[in-house]
């Protein structure tokens, strides 16, 4: 290195440790800049021998440990960037009070370990800053104040405090007192109050504010277009805003986002909105208490990409104004009271990849124009009434979240549906579909979820099923499913599904919002001061599942642990095969309802995170392998209404909290907690020989069948004996063979 360099730039892309120990000789080095690379370590010590430097980013790495208060005393800092790192510790900004050229500060946390206070002691700043970036670093935890040096900041361009959890009134003087300000965040606090934007307030230059996740009331000022007529992006979301949404609004012709959803909006979507922005790609307004009919004619969205209306009161038939919106790929209009028939016009969104209208009043058929939708990744049409077949022309070859469940309709499954090889989650269930479960349906490789329940299928389970090493959870619960359960379904890793896969989770979308500030600063290198503001639209993947004997919803991770079969309320034959016992993994097992026969298979105790185990209302005999009181996590079991005889299990761990209920229907089990004692003869049933249960049930029969019989043939004796009616009748028949011989 020559010891006259004034710049330095560092670009590395691997894996790098940070050894930077040969820069204590450029006492000359001016900028310093190894931002977005993926050095680990602490903060070398010889960087605060770097008198001169002007710059200093190390953002966008792996570097952790604490910050050195030397490094912050160098006198000739104007742009310092430490953020989006792993640094720990506490640090005061008034160690910055000298630093009269400072006019970057970015101090942000990515592990919440870095605690930035402002306050603990009086000082005054000689500085002027243009960006100040404090992103989730504890600031002022324990006052949880904003910064008050920030009343004498009259020239900041970027402010961004989110993640912070202070309190207060919402502090919109940053918006008068900064008249040249570009964004500004504030997301993730607890600022209460209401937004306010002084008539005589100019922010020409202002084009993004997220507010989020904060406590604001009351209303959006009415007059919030015409004050900032240049807004790029606005979040407002997850606050408590009431009244109309303004139709001043629609005077922000530069608008690419618009969040304001979980508040409390009433009132109709402006029509100034809908046909004023026609820059608009996002519009989230879900959680709201909206109402009035979808997408009249006066819609001129023509840019939007993605639309959240979901969880409002919207009523009516949707209207075709939406087809302005050609370039649509997210559409949610779930939970809102649209009724009619889903239009076949939606088959003309040829980039729609996102499309959930479930939890409304839709009825008739799925439209045909739905086969048109190739790159559907996500499709949720239930809870609704739809009636009649399920197309046979779908395209599904990019579809991985497809739920019917809870409509009315009919017909076989087609074959285009399993033949998704994307497809992780199948939801079919509460239908009237019927046929057999088709044995293509193996080709799903990378299906999770299949529920086909509360159906009319009928045959047998096909043991292509076994061969969805996939699957987590397998329901086919209330059909009319016969024959005998599957020995391979132990080839199943219930359980061990792949590493979790976020589109498993959330379909996202990630929309980024990206100016350049008009402050440059002077550098030597390529040094780009910028915003990005990055906007996740989702859609939680939510499966109603029959656990513990009620239907529970698991949705976003929580699916991830969990894992069950269902095959109750068919019926379904024969024995109970032992290898699903050695589905350890496994959480919920339910063959209650059918009409198994045969013993309760040893292996079951090796189901070791079973929490629910069902297998009530069948035909199944002998004794309860006792090994089943290994199973610690079990929560729901029942035997009850088979043909079970012993003893019943001791009641150790869970299964002391079972009651008679549990074991009730089986007249020849005994002991605690039902109310037969178990005599000598049926004492503690050992599954170890299958034949000694046989020899005790046969015992038992005898010595309560062969007395009765014989009390049985002495009453009937005595009966005839002192009948006289009968004594006569036997005695005419005593003397017609008499002279017969």
């Amino acid at each position: 290195m020559k010891k006259d360099f004034v710049a330095l730039i560092f670009v590395v892309n691997d894996h790098a440790i940070f050894r930077l120990s040969g820069l204590y000789n450029l006492k000359n080095l001016q900028e310093l800049d190894i931002s977005r690379n993926n050095f680990k370590g602490s903060i070398p010590p010889c960087i605060s021998n770097l008198t001169s430097l002007r710059l200093l980013k190390l953002s966008e790495n792996n570097l952790s440990g604490t910050i050195s208060s030397d490094l912050l005393r160098l006198k000739s800092l104007e742009y310092l960037s430490l953020s989006l790192n792993h640094f720990e510790g506490s640090i005061s900004l008034s160690l910055f009070a000298n630093n009269s050229n400072l006019e970057v500060l970015e101090l942000g946390s990515l592990n919440n370990e870095l605690h930035v206070h402002t306050e603990n002691t009086p000082w005054k700043p000689l500085f002027q800053l243009k960006v100040l970036r404090l992103s989730n670093c504890n600031l002022n935890e324990q006052s949880r104040s904003i910064p008050s040096f920030l009343l004498t900041q009259h020239d900041l361009r970027v402010v961004d405090l989110s993640y912070n959890s202070m309190v207060g009134k919402l502090p919109t003087w940053l918006l008068k007192n900064n008249t040249r300000l570009e964004f500004l965040s504030l997301a993730q606090n607890s600022f209460t109050g209401q937004f306010v934007l002084p008539a005589d307030s100019e922010n020409p230059d202002l084009f993004g504010i997220n507010m989020s996740m904060n406590y604001i009331q009351g209303s959006l000022p009415a007059s919030i277009g015409h004050i900032l007529p240049n807004l790029w992006y606005l979040n407002m979301s997850r606050n408590s805003f009431q009244g109309n949404i303004p139709h001043s609004i629609g005077n922000m012709k530069k608008l690419h986002s618009l969040d304001l959803l979980s508040n409390s909006f009433t009132g109709e979507l402006p029509e100034h909105l809908v046909m004023g922005c026609k820059e608009l790609t996002m519009l989230k307004l879900s959680h709201n208490n909206l109402q009035g009919q979808l997408f009249p004619k006066k819609w001129n969205l023509t840019s939007l990409l993605f639309l959240y209306l979901d969880n409002n009161f919207f009523s009516g038939q949707l209207l075709p104004g939406l087809l302005t919106s050609s370039y649509l790929t997210v559409l949610n209009l779930s939970d809102n009271s649209i009724s009619g028939k889903i239009p076949d016009w939606i088959g003309d969104f040829s980039s729609l990849s996102f499309l959930v209208a479930s939890r409304n009043l839709f009825k008739g058929p799925i439209p045909v124009g739905f086969c048109r939708l190739v790159e559907l990744t996500v499709l949720d049409l239930s809870w609704n009434s739809l009636s009649d077949k399920i197309p046979h022309c779908f395209n599904l070859s990019s579809l991985r979240y497809f739920s019917l469940h809870k409509n009315e309709l009919s017909g076989p499954l087609p074959r285009a549906l399993y033949r998704s090889s994307s497809l992780v989650t199948l939801d079919i269930g509460d239908n009237k579909l019927s046929g057999e479960i088709p044995k293509g349906i193996n080709l799903l490789q990378n299906l999770s979820f299949l529920l086909l329940n509360r159906n009319n299928f009928v045959g047998s389970i096909p043991f292509q099923l076994c061969q969805l090493h996939n699957i987590s959870i397998l329901d086919l619960s209330f059909n009319s499913i016969s024959g005998l359960i599957p020995s391979c379904l132990n080839d199943i890793p219930f359980g061990h599904r792949k590493a979790h896969d976020p589109t498993l989770e959330k379909s996202r979308y990630l929309l980024g919002f990206l100016r350049y500030l008009k402050y440059e600063y002077q550098s030597m290198l390529r040094i780009d001061q910028y915003v990005i503001d990055e906007v996740q639209s989702s859609h939680v993947v939510e499966i109603e599942f029959i656990s513990k004997s009620r239907p529970d919803s698991y949705k976003e991770s929580i699916l991830d642990f969990m894992s069950g079969i269902d095959f109750s309320r068919n019926r379904l034959t024969g024995p109970i095969p032992s290898e699903p016992g050695f589905l350890s993994d496994i959480h919920t097992l339910n063959l209650s309802h059918n009409q198994l026969n045969g013993s309760i298979p040893r292996t079951f105790s090796s189901m070791k995170h079973i929490e629910s185990l069902d297998l009530s209302n069948n035909k199944l005999s002998g004794g309860i392998p006792p090994d089943l009181v290994q199973l610690n996590f079990l929560s729901t079991f029942s035997v009850a209404n088979n043909n079970l005889s012993g003893r019943a299990l001791d009641r150790k761990a869970q299964f002391a909290t079972f009651d008679a209920s549990n074991y009730e229907g089986n007249p020849f089990l005994c002991g605690l907690p039902l109310q037969e004692n178990c005599g000598k003869s049926t004492g503690a049933v050992s599954v170890s020989n299958p034949g000694e249960t046989d020899d005790l049930f046969k015992d038992s029969f005898l010595e309560t069948f062969v007395p009765s019989c014989v009390v049985a043939f002495l009453g009937v004796s005595a009966f005839i004996y002192f009948n006289s009616t009968c004594r006569m009748i036997f005695q005419f028949i005593e003397a017609k063979l008499l002279s017969s011989r």
